[in-house]
């Protein structure tokens, strides 16, 4: 199986197709294979790498917890990119994986020609924060003891969740198969020190405000939690677009695969003709 060397951890990576690089960032509750109705469609074009984050097999699963967090999931990004010897390349997140593509945006624009960051913001409500925090720990605990059986349908039928299995029943029996098969402890780990412990996305105002890379945001307008975070990211940072789509919910890129690759692939092309920014 193929690997790249990162801090603490080797990730697994599959790659498809030719062209300029689009690397793939997976939520918390999916893993690298979520991400394959965007392959299929992005590889006729592009060079798409996908992987799974640390504590997810077939990547490494430390057993430190100290090697998980917001710092490791940006540096992973970039050690993969390193990895496979791609310089720049556009990076899309979802969730989890769309904040750690956000601060990778902040922390290494040379890097990325653009970004899609889908689904952002869960924990950043300031009045809520130290009850999210709670919350993430006792779930933590609950994941490493119990393992993800039961707990895989629970998550299936959160509010945010619930939506896929009304539009695809059968996609999400697969999502919830797959997060069955996830380590307990490496989904413990990012649990309690990436989901509960990550900044809020508010507290990178001044940061986001000179971000220069082109982003596109992604939401579905039943996504409760990441509405209004996604609406301030729209007000900050520079060159941003909003893209929210009706009646949908967390897992956008699932729910919704035709209408998200459409406009992902608008939105690549505007900034590969170099008429994103309407500065000019």
């Amino acid at each position: 199986m193929p690997h790249v060397h990162a801090e603490g951890a080797r990730l697994y990576y599959e790659e498809t197709g030719k062209g300029h690089p689009i690397v793939f960032v997976h939520e918390y509750g999916s893993d690298h294979r979520e991400w394959e109705t965007q392959v299929r469609f992005f590889s006729r074009e592009y060079r798409c790498i996908t992987f799974a984050a640390r504590g997810y097999h077939p990547s490494d699963v430390p057993d430190d917890p100290a090697l998980y967090g917001q710092d490791f999931a940006v540096a992973d990004i970039a050690a993969v990119m390193r990895g496979l010897c791609i310089p720049r390349a556009h990076v899309v997140g979802l969730s989890m994986g769309a904040f750690a593509t956000l601060l990778f945006g902040i922390r290494h624009p040379e890097m990325a020609t653009a970004l899609v960051v889908a689904g952002v913001g869960t924990g950043s409500d300031l009045k809520e924060l130290e009850a999210w925090r709670v919350a993430q720990a006792e779930r933590a605990e609950r994941i490493r003891t119990e393992g993800w059986g039961e707990l895989a349908l629970e998550s299936g039928h959160s509010p945010t969740r619930v939506q896929l299995k009304k539009k695809n029943p059968r996609g999400w029996e697969e999502f919830v198969g797959h997060l069955r098969e996830h380590s307990p402890v490496g989904s413990a780990h990012t649990q309690a020190r990436y989901q509960g412990m990550r900044d809020p996305v508010y507290a990178w105002e001044e940061e986001l405000r000179r971000m220069k890379v082109p982003t596109l945001l992604a939401v579905g307008d039943e996504d409760w939690p990441c509405i209004e975070p996604n609406v301030f990211l729209k007000r900050v940072i520079p060159h941003c677009g909003l893209w929210m789509h009706p009646r949908t919910g967390h897992a956008i890129n699932l729910e919704e695969p035709a209408a998200f690759n459409r406009a992902v692939q608008d939105f690549f092309s505007t900034v590969e003709r170099g008429r994103w920014s309407l500065d000019a």
